[in-house]
């Protein structure tokens, strides 16, 4: 057997994509906290140095105006509507600690990973449930469930390499060895 596909290695490789998609799913998470700031600077953006950016998509242009001027109004008129968006923050980064579990033990709690598997594929029907009940285009839905598709990916990866390493140490309890 190769190195590469040894359990210190798998383990390793495990560890690493685990670490790379928490890191993702925190800082996703984190940025839903200042929403009025980065909207503000986006919008702004839009008009000034990115507007190129506008020019070649002005139906996102108009949407990040259309968005900004509700979550301002929200902040100035009802503030406490905000605080949604804080507890979808801090489910994400409750959702990202959860994977510590695989990164300590992956064999033992692959369900963690398998459970990210899962919540990706509900991002779809959610987005094409939800988006046009709340009125949100199409093609903002499609960004959303772009999350669940890349999401996917790494998780995908990640549950073949745990499968991998289940095999690996069974072989290797099987013929005696460590």
């Amino acid at each position: 057997m190769s190195d590469t596909n040894g359990p210190r290695a798998l383990l390793t490789h495990i560890r690493v994509w685990l670490i790379v998609f928490v890191v993702c799913l925190a800082l996703s998470g984190a940025t839903a906290f200042p929403l009025v700031t980065e909207l503000r600077l986006l919008d702004a953006s839009l008009d000034g140095w990115a507007s190129p950016v506008a020019d070649l998509f002005p139906g996102l242009a108009e949407w990040i105006d259309r968005v900004e001027g509700g979550v301002r109004a929200a902040d100035e008129q009802a503030p406490y509507l905000l605080y949604g968006t804080d507890w979808l923050a801090f489910a994400h980064l409750v959702i990202a600690v959860a994977f510590y579990g695989p990164y300590r033990d992956p064999v033992r709690n692959i369900w963690v990973v398998e459970f990210g598997m899962i919540a990706c594929v509900g991002i779809i029907p959610l987005a094409l449930i939800c988006g046009p009940i709340r009125d949100i285009p199409f093609w903002w839905s499609v960004i959303d469930m772009s999350f669940g598709v890349i999401g996917i990916l790494p998780l995908l990866h990640v549950r073949r390499k745990i499968k991998q390493l289940e095999a690996v140490r069974r072989e290797a309890a099987h013929s005696g060895r460590p």
